[in-house]
């Protein structure tokens, strides 16, 4: 009788082991995924970020030569006028 009410202890893997182990892998899998994710809209975003920037920096050269342009024809436009109106006289 004694024998029968003492259960031996199971030696190998339980279904509860098992169901942790298969949790715990598919948390970490989860988590990678969404780690990859995030990366790579990081990565694209900066992509478009820094091509922005890369065409900020173009206009910006090219208001500094237009303004140097318009400097040129405006003193241009004054020498002409000047010489014009002396010719007139």
């Amino acid at each position: 009788m004694n024998a029968k009410k003492k259960k031996s202890a199971q030696n190998g893997i339980t279904f509860g082991m098992v169901s942790v182990t298969l949790m715990s892998m598919a948390i970490v899998l989860i988590l990678t995924l969404i780690k990859i994710y995030l990366s790579n809209q990081i990565y694209y975003e900066s992509k478009t970020v820094n091509k922005m920037h890369t065409e900020v920096s173009v206009l910006k050269a090219e208001k500094v030569m237009l303004e140097q342009s318009v400097e040129a024809l405006k003193f241009k436009n004054r020498v002409e006028d000047t010489i014009f109106s002396i010719r007139e006289e």
